[in-house]
């Protein structure tokens, strides 16, 4: 990094969450139902969702000292005001949290079945359709870095716009002309369809945080392989859109993907989770692999949630300087304390409190 980009950098401090802003209307169901039959819902909820919501409450539970901004849009309907006074509560700069009425606010209905503990989303798209390069202006941001996602549910944002590959990009090229450092979060969608979507934007990150099937879609490498079902462990990383399936990742695959994924950006360095735990790449050569705190089973509550709870830690860590290896003990530890509550944020507590929880 030159000393002038240092030096523009060195005085900003936060975070901006851009992107998706989205209300989970979780129900708890006796059975997964056959088609045409019925399932017993026996609880509901409602909480906010959406990487950009989940990763900036994370933040501001963690250290209530760091800024947060919101970009993003909802509806001006009952779901957007539920999300924009959530933020609100927890201390969100809401300014450019976009408000329409061309369309409602995004959801997601979250069907956790009882009996086995699994999870199937069904997700309407709203107005983060409507979302677009223009709502988002840094102008006038002191932020550092900005945390940006989710590609593959924004259709604006995944189209292509001017002449960049997608708005992402586009979006990525103004952060870093206002000085901002970059990260992206994923979907595991298509495997082709994270490629187009991703890779475009490499050059444009200073940062990238995965799943261990996202960075393998990436690099177009197998990183996990199947496993018995008997054998197969609570997924303490798993950022609620993984497909369901009896595998474990090979971190050795997991690192090959990473440094070819980081030969093909800019990236300072490229963490992958996963259940059992993470690895990181940075540019210089050095390979961190680290383990997950280890979660009695009966405290499992939820795993929604985890994977942004991850990355709200490392980049944490990364904010405040942290070495690598401490940035992903945060990791692991605010992932492991948000598999306590049913909700995606709501059982996240302070850094000191998060490593406290994970030493016990």
């Amino acid at each position: 990094m030159s000393s002038a980009r240092t030096l523009k950098q060195s005085w900003r401090h936060g975070i901006v969450c851009g992107g998706c802003w989205t209300l989970d209307r979780i129900k708890m169901i006796d059975r997964w139902p056959q088609q045409e039959s019925l399932a017993v819902i026996k609880e509901t909820d409602r909480q906010g969702g959406g990487s950009a919501h989940n990763l900036g409450i994370d933040i501001r539970k963690l250290d209530p000292s760091i800024p947060v901004e919101a970009i993003g849009m909802v509806g001006k309907d009952a779901d957007g005001d539920f999300l924009q006074s959530t933020a609100v509560d927890h201390g969100v700069n809401v300014e450019q949290l976009h408000r329409t009425d061309k369309a409602e606010t995004s959801y997601t209905d979250v069907m956790a079945d009882e009996t086995t503990g699994k999870r199937t989303f069904f997700h309407h798209q709203g107005c983060n359709n409507l979302l677009t390069p223009d709502h988002f202006d840094f102008s006038a941001s002191q932020c550092k870095l900005l945390h940006l996602g989710l590609l593959g549910v924004h259709q604006q944002l995944d189209d292509a716009w001017g002449a960049d590959a997608n708005g992402w990009v586009s979006v990525l090229k103004k952060a870093k002309a206002a000085g901002l450092q970059t990260n992206v979060e994923l979907v595991s969608i298509d495997p082709e369809r994270i490629r187009e979507l991703c890779l475009p934007c490499l050059p444009w990150l200073d940062t990238l945080i995965v799943n261990d099937y996202e960075i393998g879609a990436l690099a177009n490498i197998e990183t996990m392989h199947a496993i018995e079902p008997a054998h197969e462990t609570s997924g303490s990383q798993d950022n609620g859109s993984a497909p369901a399936q009896s595998k474990a990742a090979v971190p050795a695959q997991c690192v090959a993907a990473a440094r070819q994924v980081l030969q093909l950006g800019a990236m300072s360095l490229v963490v992958v989770h996963y259940p059992a735990g993470a690895v990181c790449v940075c540019r210089d050569g050095q390979v961190t692999e680290t383990l997950s705190v280890q979660v009695d089973s009966a405290s499992i509550v939820n795993t929604v949630g985890a994977g942004d709870a991850f990355a709200a830690g490392m980049l944490y860590g990364l904010h405040e300087s942290w070495s690598v290896d401490a940035s992903l003990q945060l990791a692991h530890a605010v992932a492991a304390a948000s598999l306590r509550s049913r909700t995606t944020v709501g059982s996240v507590e302070s850094v000191e409190r998060c490593l406290a929880l994970a030493d016990r």
